[in-house]
């Protein structure tokens, strides 16, 4: 039998409890300080046993997975290697930076323990535990970053036990994910509530800023509500690639007040041709590291009860709606009204009912 212990089961934590729970051969203990949160585990059936001692979490455990906070992992790792774990035990996370962590746990784990850095690259716009799927990572990238000198004997241990989620594995060094992380990721959290920040700031003297700050602007700018705890710990772990990161944006940003400066109109086609060919390359339908969006927008008439001939349209159909929202301001949206799905299927199966008596637009 082999043992999995969690630690932090919330979205992440949570969905992977549920790749294994229940699969012959595994059992899952989940671990919270919190004793509420252990009856919460318990009461929806996320684990096999849950409890608010680390020594019993991990006893006997073949496998440790830290889904903790990002600046709380060095402390978790610190604690564990004072437990007696089981000879051959892999402790693993799940945070978004990993050179830190990856060189800390090199320095202190024990013999016949092994600590190997994972990622996940696959998230929701819901969080906590009742937010879990066990298809979470699915068609997603995991990245794993073992320390140097890791037997490859454990990193495939490892490997093939993540391969019951169904994620695409990939191995790099840590400093390398965390450049690239940086850069797809952690940059355009900056960016976002730079931006919404600015306006805000607008806004205190105008109130049209938020009543006009509608469509596009909400959409590009979504990632801005992240949660506040978790994006401090993230960005202040990554800061030397992101101080990096940020100069370099300085110097793009430089370049749009010099073309502007110039009125070059051929500049500025050229910066945003190169963007949108290389935007056109990217992957579309695969999870990444923010969370992709499964939208159709749809124009209606302004009549009594429409909306609610839409939903009942779509319920009929077992057609799973997340989201819906009545758009006010209309520029950079096709739609007045925008329907959101969690999957792109769901969201294809809405568009083609709906498409006959309404306009869609995808």
């Amino acid at each position: 039998m082999t043992k999995i212990a969690i630690f932090g089961v919330g979205l992440i934590g949570g969905s992977l409890a549920l790749c294994y729970k229940g699969k012959p051969g595994f059992t899952v203990v989940g671990h919270s300080p919190n004793p509420k949160s252990v009856e919460k585990l318990l009461k929806r059936n996320v684990v096999d046993t849950a409890t608010t001692s680390m020594a019993e979490a991990v006893k006997g455990a073949d496998f440790i997975f830290l889904c903790v906070p990002v600046g709380m992992l060095e402390e978790y790792v610190q604690q564990l290697v004072q437990l007696p774990l089981k000879d051959g035990c892999i402790i693993t996370d799940v945070g978004s930076t990993k050179a830190s962590i990856t060189e800390s746990a090199a320095s202190f784990v024990k013999e016949n323990v092994y600590f190997i850095g994972g990622h996940p690259m696959a998230g929701s716009e819901r969080h906590g535990v009742e937010a879990a799927s066990s298809h979470l990572f699915e068609n997603a990238f995991y990245v794993l970053t073992p320390a140097e000198g890791t037997p490859q004997a454990e990193v495939d241990r490892l490997t093939e036990l993540l391969r019951k989620t169904k994620a695409q594995i990939v191995q790099v060094g840590a400093r390398e994910h965390d450049d690239i992380v940086g850069a797809i990721s952690h940059l355009p959290h900056i960016i976002a509530v730079a931006l919404v920040n600015q306006v805000r700031g607008y806004n205190e003297t105008n109130p049209l800023y938020q009543n006009l700050a509608a469509g596009g602007f909400r959409d590009i700018t979504r990632i801005a509500s992240s949660e506040p705890m978790i994006w401090r710990d993230i960005l202040v772990n990554n800061k030397d690639v992101l101080l990096k990161l940020l100069t370099d944006w300085n110097l793009e940003m430089s370049r749009f007040i010099k073309l502007l400066e110039q009125s070059d109109g051929e500049g500025i086609a050229e910066q945003f041709r190169v963007a949108g060919e290389f935007r056109s390359q990217l992957p579309e339908r695969r999870k990444g590291m923010i969370t992709s969006l499964f939208d159709i927008y749809v124009d209606i008439p302004d009549h009594p009860g429409i909306i609610g001939q839409i939903t009942t349209l779509l319920g009929n159909a077992r057609i799973n709606l997340s989201n819906i929202q009545i758009i006010e301001s209309r520029e950079d949206v096709p739609g007045v009204l925008r329907l959101s799905f969690r999957n792109q299927e769901d969201a294809d199966r809405a568009s083609g009912l709906l498409s006959g008596p309404y306009a869609v637009h995808v």
